[in-house]
């Protein structure tokens, strides 16, 4: 089994337009992604930075241009996000209501740069686990934001933050001859764009730990075996901005393996090249082979990728 996460950075400004550009064909952007995923041709795929849309439409277009020169996704899933799910507070502390970062999670629109799954096997729909509403403050050990004025940026607004910025999911898919594959997968905010609160630093170690906590079974009883956590932390261990704590947290969990600690998977301008999105088997997996696959006229981000066997 292949398995590859790919922040696509294919969002939009404004809804709809990614799935106009998808269908009009022609874009370079959206062609050099499809080469991508054609190139390493996985047969599970998470996907972060794709626009959301109610009937999932902008997912099943890009699906069905992949399938014209590349893999076949018949199994699509997506689930609403927090990105740009609006509020009537000011989140951001600017004291200005009803921008970008005023919604749960930062977004122009309602699902503006959010997260799906293609696959080439079934999604088992009846066991998805769904953290997305879950409240900051309700993490364990939750490093909310405070000033010397108090909570930032007000108790109102802590007491109706949700903690992903994206989403939090727990996804188990149906792989011939190997069983259940379940993906626990996120997209975290960037610990930048804030003041000496560090509300998006404290955030995203808070989405990072978030999988501490849910395999040590403080959310829901985990998987036993055969799970892979993967998406964007948004985090390096070693460079950039950011608690670095949290990742190195995960990164040396006892249930996971870390089969590429040396890949950098992003290049930002002016920054040296960063880690930031991972793939971590549960240490029941046979890995078999990795690899990346990189354009920059596809996004700032790699395709990463794991073979997996019993």
């Amino acid at each position: 089994m292949r398995i590859a996460t790919f922040n696509t950075e294919l969002s939009r400004k404004g809804p709809g337009l990614l799935l106009r550009d998808i269908l009009k064909g022609g874009d370079a952007q959206i062609d050099a992604v499809i080469a991508l995923i054609t190139e390493a041709a996985p047969d599970i795929l998470v996907l972060q930075g794709i626009d959301y849309d109610l009937q999932a439409a902008a997912l099943h277009a890009l699906a069905y241009a992949i399938n014209q020169t590349g893999p076949d996704y018949p199994h699509r899933f997506a689930l609403p996000p927090n990105a740009g799910r609006q509020t009537s507070l000011d989140l951001d502390g600017n004291g200005k209501t009803g921008e970008a970062r005023d919604a749960q999670g930062y977004g122009r629109f309602f699902g503006a740069g959010a997260m799906a799954i293609l696959s080439r096997h079934p999604v088992l729909t009846d066991g998805v686990q769904d953290y997305t509403a879950m409240l900051w403050r309700d993490l364990p050990d939750a490093a909310l934001p405070v000033t010397k004025d108090g909570p930032f940026p007000s108790l109102a607004a802590q007491q109706v933050q949700r903690l992903s910025s994206n989403g939090h999911w727990v996804v188990p898919i149906a792989v011939p001859d190997l069983g259940t594959a379940t993906l626990l997968t996120f997209h975290a905010t960037p610990p930048v764009f804030d003041g000496p609160e560090d509300r998006n630093g404290k955030r995203n170690h808070d989405e990072i730990m978030f999988w501490d906590h849910y395999l040590a079974g403080k959310m829901a009883t985990p998987p036993e075996n055969g799970f892979i956590l993967l998406g964007g932390a948004n985090l390096d261990p070693n460079r950039g901005d950011g608690l670095r704590s949290a990742i190195k947290t995960i990164l040396s969990h006892p249930r996971l393996q870390d089969p590429t600690p040396d890949q950098t998977t992003a290049v930002f301008d002016n920054i040296d090249p960063l880690r930031v999105d991972y793939l971590l088997p549960s240490t029941d997996w046979r890995v078999v082979a990795t690899g990346r696959a990189q354009d920059p006229a596809a996004s700032r981000h790699s395709l990463i990728w794991v073979d997996l066997d019993r």
